[in-house]
């Protein structure tokens, strides 16, 4: 009878950790968008100047939240539909195969049309040395 109890016990322990896990997994949400840069480098006959390469992903109905950039950016939508938002102008759409380009500090916004499929972009950028390459705008 105790060795029983103490196996019942152990099932229930192990049904709560697991149960437990698994709840975590489900509503893991993945980030919203997700940088990865691929190339980094001093620009040639320009003094203090860098080219950065980068692929990002924004999840299926993420933003970028308000946003600019120190440097000039060019970006390629691989993926995805992108709303993008710039200050002061109406939104335009982006899809597969279009290019666009944003301004150093120009404050914009990027919206994933899609509720199921990711947006994948290469985007580009020359800027200073050393600065970041993207500053989120305070609420």
């Amino acid at each position: 009878m105790k060795r029983t109890g103490i196996t019942l016990a152990v099932i229930f322990a192990l049904g709560i950790a697991v149960g437990g896990l698994g709840q975590q997994r489900l509503s893991a949400q993945p980030e919203p968008v997700t940088r990865t840069v691929l190339l980094r480098t001093d620009v040639v006959g320009a003094e203090g100047k860098e080219a950065v390469v980068v692929f990002a992903e924004i999840a299926p109905g993420a933003t970028t939240g308000k946003h600019w950039h120190a440097g000039q950016e060019i970006a390629y939508i691989l993926e995805g539909s992108l709303s993008m938002t710039m200050e002061g102008k109406p939104a335009v759409t982006f899809k597969p195969g279009e290019a666009l380009q944003q301004t150093p500090q120009q404050v914009h916004e990027g919206q994933n049309a899609s509720t199921t499929a990711p947006v994948k972009i290469l985007a580009f950028y020359i800027a200073d040395k050393g600065q970041p390459l993207t500053t989120a705008v305070p609420k």
